[in-house]
């Protein structure tokens, strides 16, 4: 199998200037450049440069995947964005790590091993970019769910200890945004360890419905701090002021229910995965039933379909005739097909002795056509005498 990697990187924030991007092309004659993204993809050598670097220089996202079962998503935010020990809270050895510049934190999700070699096979990395870097936007506006999954991508390939306790649990984790499902699909986190995480996920409240709860809130807001968020509002950063006000709601909900905090108990690894056992278990139950299911409505349509056959069996055996009459190879494959939903019909709504006897009529007439008796009796609608 031939090598093959895709990188993408995208600046969000700013565009390169003219000078970056000739950097930039100093690295590459074959990229596709823009003020806003770089593309390349090799089927030998690698990039002349060091993607992190990169992304402490130039860019805000950056999607790396490789033939070999690998992919890595970096996005950089605003180091007020969060803070170190809540993202320490959620790193694991490889799965999700964070760096840090002077202004900025690098967060990266990485899969470095996949066993979904079908995937890899066919996978060229490209549409990655569009359905990850939303995630960027959310986690700017305050949304610790990227984080969570970069935790349980580290769970799911087998870095953490299981005596390890979870970090806080996100709100939401049962109720994924379109492009935290592209990050599970991304990283092969196990679908029965997401739910397994999930199970302990609350019910969105008044004050997430925007209820009377977050109106009362919203009426005692001091006027400075309102003010605050306007200004940040009109300056253009829409997301530090929702960022800040999600933060001052939250505090306000802890000290009008401090229970709240206190029943968040969090599992251990191996309690998650003691949890996902009863998920997976659960989950081919469901299945279980959805294919007998669709069994059931299957066989009902050919049922259906088999008894309009049976009103004119006369009909049918006379196209069965035509066609055979063809002397071609689709028209034989369409015989036996067409005898099969014969047999079938008589014993559903007539008998095996009849299909037998107008099968023997059949073949007195084509029984020296060579490939049609080869057909039927691969088939096993005949036998050679």
């Amino acid at each position: 199998m031939s090598e093959y990697q895709y990188y993408e990187f995208v600046a969000i924030d700013e565009p390169l200037t003219s000078a970056q991007m000739a950097e930039l092309r100093s690295r590459s004659s074959r990229a596709v450049i823009t003020p806003t993204s770089f593309i390349n993809e090799y089927h030998w050598g690698n990039l002349k440069g060091d993607p992190l670097d990169w992304m402490r220089r130039y860019f805000d996202a950056h999607i790396y995947v490789a033939n070999w079962c690998s992919c890595w998503l970096f996005l950089r935010v605003l180091k007020d964005a969060f803070d170190a020990k809540t993202l320490n809270a959620f790193e694991t050895e490889s799965a999700f790590t964070v760096e840090r510049t002077g202004s900025h934190w690098i967060l990266e999700w990485g899969l470095s091993e996949s066993q979904d070699y079908d995937r890899f096979g066919d996978e060229d990395g490209r549409g990655w970019m569009g359905r990850l870097a939303p995630l960027r936007d959310e986690l700017l506006r305050g949304d610790m769910r990227p984080l969570y999954l970069g935790w349980l991508a580290g769970v799911s390939g087998g870095e953490i200890d299981d005596k390890t306790a979870e970090p806080p649990l996100p709100p939401g984790l049962s109720r994924l945004t379109a492009a935290q499902r592209s990050l599970v699909e991304f990283l092969d986190i196990d679908q029965d360890l997401l739910t397994a995480a999930a199970f302990s996920d609350k019910p969105q409240s008044d004050c997430d419905e925007g209820g009377d709860a977050m109106d009362a809130w919203i009426a005692g807001l001091p006027d400075n701090e309102g003010r605050a968020a306007i200004k940040l509002l009109l300056t253009g950063r829409a997301q530090q002021a929702e960022r800040q006000l999600k933060s001052r709601l939250l505090a306000w909900q802890r000290e009008q229910r401090p229970d709240i905090e206190t029943s968040q108990i969090r599992r251990t690894v191996a309690e998650l995965r003691e949890l996902a056992k009863s998920a997976a278990e659960t989950r081919r139950q469901q299945e279980s039933v959805q294919r007998r299911k669709a069994d059931a409505e299957r066989q009902s349509k050919r049922e259906s379909y088999l008894r309009t056959l049976a009103g004119d069996f006369d009909r049918c055996w006379k196209a069965a005739h035509e066609r055979a009459e063809r002397g071609i190879a689709s028209a034989y494959d369409d015989v036996k097909r067409a005898l099969i939903d014969l047999a079938d019909a008589y014993t559903l709504c007539a008998s095996q002795t009849e299909f037998d006897r107008r099968l023997s009529e059949f073949m007195a007439k084509h029984g020296k056509r060579g490939a049609l008796v080869r057909r039927l009796v691969e088939a096993r609608l005949w036998k050679k005498p």
